[in-house]
């Protein structure tokens, strides 16, 4: 895949939230152990599928990052926690 094609994807990507990137990611799954594609659509399906995992992991990471900046005091309220 080109350069240009990978940025645009990425751009593509970039714009969806993290459960329409994973629901996409589960159907390129499904599709590619089905076995049914050509081997250029299998490899075109593989790079998406790439390019999802690796936003999911992104949103997972920044979710994660908002609920640890989230603290609990001693009186147990709550309060947030200065990210780094």
């Amino acid at each position: 895949m080109t350069d240009r094609k990978t940025c645009a994807m990425a751009d593509n990507i970039k714009s969806l939230s993290f459960e329409d990137a994973l629901s996409e990611l589960e159907k390129i799954v499904r599709g590619l152990e089905g076995g049914q594609l050509k081997l250029e659509e299998a490899i075109a399906s593989y790079e998406r599928g790439a390019v999802l995992r690796q936003h999911c992991e992104t949103k997972l990471s920044e979710a994660e990052a908002r609920v640890q900046a989230i603290v609990q005091k001693a009186d147990g309220s709550l309060d947030l926690k200065p990210m780094d």
